[in-house]
């Protein structure tokens, strides 16, 4: 990037999959000045949830992985700088600082830093095979793990605990789930549908043990053996999972001054709190119009569909993100779609329609006659209406939500 040519340079710091789209919508939205993607991988922009799904199972080739194919960048003079880390950004000279010293001046920046996993803190958790899945190399890593016989303990019972679970017990390995509440994703689901993913996984031969607190994990020789629980139980183990969170990437936002709060607090239009910085994908506590609160969603769909808005904020044009949260998982033989916002205590009750002992269903999470969140489990073509149905706001009877016989369709207003 010449300096000569910097008056109209836009910068995206990150690498992952809103780094990539917001790149590409600056193109097809007519940013035709400079425009540089510095991440600090050495992979080109990729999508992750192939890591703990296709790629990780063996059923999705690496190439798969990418947001575009290599040559992408170059044909739409886009520079790339790869295994490249942002040491700061200075808002009042608007450059971004490499970690080479050199310093990028930017007419816009967005930060699409994501975010990392919250790492465990017991005694033996930096032992070499205890394993984190962020990354490609993470995903490689527990694919050389998942082998038919190894001893596999994962600990957390989220979605990503739940994935590589079931990647692992698909490869044939032993694997228990060690889950700190009472059923895996309880807080997120609500006790029926948890209970759902707890068969699914019993089903299929992994052990769950609720209510797990974990003492330490132990080794020999620098390697991880088995996990040590405050009971005084212990797990052997050939390798162990952690999935416990993840923490967004705030320190640049936070060191340049920025507003940061559970991430980088934007307005509807993903911008940040200082003029010419947006925020897009995990990083972003974006203010959601649609349901009048900040909302930070650590989904692919955000990453997927937020830079469409940043690029168009970017370029002074008037754009608002208000879709619907929305994720989706795969687990042997279970497929679930989610769309919707609520959390403990956000809802009075769930309607289920179908029938929760086969895992095909539809759950609806009603806050008085309004539908705020909808889940379809092998159920498939429905999630468009179910996202109908929460957006119209409309008055809605149990027993018709719950009857198989009435056609979704038939009860958008």
């Amino acid at each position: 990037m010449s300096p000569a040519n910097t008056a109209n340079t836009f910068v995206i710091v990150g690498g992952g999959l809103a780094a990539g789209m917001a790149a590409q919508a600056l193109r097809e939205y007519g940013h035709h000045g400079p425009l540089a993607v510095i991440g600090d991988e050495k992979e080109r922009p990729y999508v992750r949830p192939p890591l703990s799904k296709g790629y990780l199972l063996g059923k999705e080739a690496r190439d798969s992985i990418y947001v575009h194919t290599e040559n992408w960048y170059a044909e739409h003079d886009v520079d790339l700088l790869l295994g490249t880390s942002v040491r700061a950004v200075d808002p009042r000279a608007k450059e971004v600082e490499l970690d080479s010293g050199l310093r990028v001046p930017y007419a816009k920046l967005l930060l699409a830093t994501g975010s990392s996993p919250r790492r465990l803190s017991v005694p033996g958790a930096d032992l070499d095979n205890v394993l984190y899945l962020r990354r490609v190399g993470d995903s490689e890593r527990l694919k050389a793990a998942f082998t038919e016989g190894a001893r596999i303990v994962v600990i957390g019972g989220g979605w990503i605990g739940l994935e590589t679970a079931a990647a692992a017990r698909t490869a044939g390995a032993e694997v228990t789930v060690l889950e700190h509440s009472g059923l895996p994703l309880l807080k997120v689901l609500g006790r029926e549908s948890a209970q759902v993913f707890a068969g699914l996984h019993e089903d299929h031969g992994v052990r769950l043990i609720p209510h797990a607190e974990i003492e330490r994990i132990t080794g020999d020789g620098g390697r991880a053996d088995g996990v040590l629980l405050t009971d005084g139980s212990r797990l052997p183990a050939d390798a162990v999972v952690v999935g416990v969170g993840i923490t967004p990437n705030v320190r640049l936002a936070q060191e340049a001054g920025l507003d940061v709060r559970n991430g980088i607090v934007t307005d509807e239009h993903l911008r940040t709190s200082r003029a010419d910085i947006y925020a897009a994908g995990d990083v972003a506590n974006a203010y959601h119009p649609r349901l009048g609160r900040h909302l930070r969603v650590e989904h692919w769909a955000n990453a997927l569909h937020q830079p469409r808005t940043a690029a168009l904020s970017m370029l002074g044009k008037d754009a608002v993100y208000d879709r619907l949260p929305y994720f989706y998982t795969d687990q042997y033989d279970l497929g679930m779609e989610y769309t919707g916002y609520t959390e403990p205590g956000g809802y009075d009750r769930v309607i289920f329609r179908g029938t929760i002992a086969e895992r095909r269903f539809v759950a609806f999470w009603m806050s008085g006659n309004r539908v705020v969140a909808g889940m379809s489990v092998n159920v498939w073509d429905v999630i468009d209406t179910i996202r109908a149905l929460i957006e119209s706001g409309a008055d809605l009877d149990d027993s018709v939500l719950a009857d198989p016989s009435v056609p979704l369709n038939d009860l958008l207003p």
